[in-house]
């Protein structure tokens, strides 16, 4: 595969997925687990945010936010994904477009939220997507990134890495992404983790993050820009 392209591959592959997630991510936003998200994003918002979801998927998501009165820009690599998520955009302050991460066709600071859910480990450069959500954001604003935990089934999809493949997934830890966060123009404001149904919360209560993180199926981060 030496002709691979990362963003017509990703594209592919995401087109491919549009159809299954789009019959699960409303009731993984409503009660399984990002339910929790929003909840825990907004009380750090202010009332009037502009708020760009970065890897929007279905834009469910995106639509939650714009029902509690946000205005909201998704964005996607996906045209399927970006079809269904258009079908929502009927909500007063909520519209689509199709990106990119590492790209982003938005003016600098333009926004004073961002949000990306099991994004940022589905880009060709992490680091490089960092960056243009900063460039996209206002001083001070707030960014909201869940990532996947060393517990989540969907790391599997960069496997096959280990025998020399080229795949689109560039799977991190938490730990790892709060220190490349943390060196590259972000501050670390709050965290919390999504957990499977097997831990027993109570007895890790006294843990420290690192050990709560190395149990998470996903850490959302509350990050600050400089």
């Amino acid at each position: 595969m030496t002709d691979f392209k990362w963003h017509e591959e990703a594209e592919k592959q995401w087109d491919g997925r549009a159809d299954f997630w789009s019959k699960q991510s409303q009731a993984m936003w409503n009660s399984g687990s990002r339910s929790t998200i929003i909840p825990f994003f907004i009380q750090f918002l202010d009332t009037n945010a502009f708020i760009l979801d970065a890897g929007c998927g279905d834009g469910y998501g995106s639509f939650l936010l714009a029902e509690r009165g946000y205005q909201v820009v998704g964005a996607d690599i996906s045209a399927e994904m970006i079809e269904k998520a258009n079908k929502r955009s009927t909500s007063k302050g909520l519209s689509f477009v199709q990106g990119d991460l590492s790209a982003l066709s938005f003016e600098d600071e333009t926004f004073s939220g961002v949000m990306a859910i099991n994004s940022l480990e589905w880009t060709e450069d992490p680091l490089q997507a960092i960056n243009e959500i900063k460039r996209v954001t206002k001083p001070g604003g707030i960014f909201c990134a869940g990532l996947l935990g060393p517990t989540a089934g969907p790391r599997q999809n960069s496997y096959s890495r280990l025998y020399g493949k080229k795949v689109i997934q560039n799977t991190m830890m938490p730990w790892e992404f709060e220190q490349l966060v943390s060196e590259n123009g972000w501050t670390v404001v709050d965290g919390q983790p999504v957990y499977k149904d097997a831990v027993n919360k109570e007895k890790i209560k006294g843990f420290p993050k690192e050990l709560k993180q190395a149990l998470s199926f996903m850490w959302v981060f509350i990050l600050k820009r400089n």
